[in-house]
């Protein structure tokens, strides 16, 4: 049975260890004495699934606001050598804006 990471973070030492029972795989050795903390990293390396938690953008089109966040980066850095502090505080906001928008549709 294939796992993903969120599936494993949520199970038991003990479910965990029965996983690695059936694992022939160097980073495996010595897991019935693993603790979750190690035990969790070399399941995913035996399993081949990445360690850490993916996270999705819902209802959104993250490709184009991380476009416009670069384009204001670069507005910024304009305003910047510029000394235009009305522009600078504009762009700023705009960027943050963006942010918190994307963090809000992530799942």
């Amino acid at each position: 049975m294939s796992y993903t990471y969120e599936q494993l973070s949520k199970m038991t030492v003990v479910q965990l260890r029965q996983i690695a029972d059936g694992i022939d795989h160097e980073a495996t050795k010595g897991h019935s004495t693993m603790h979750k903390e190690k035990l969790l990293p070399a399941l995913c390396q035996a399993l081949g699934i990445e360690a850490h938690a993916h996270h999705e953008a819902m209802g959104i089109d993250k490709t184009k606001i991380k476009m416009e966040i670069r384009a204001l980066k670069k507005e910024r850095d304009t305003a910047l050598q510029n000394k235009d502090s009305q522009k600078l505080h504009e762009v700023r906001d705009k960027i943050h804006k963006l942010k918190r928008e994307l963090r809000k549709h992530i799942v």
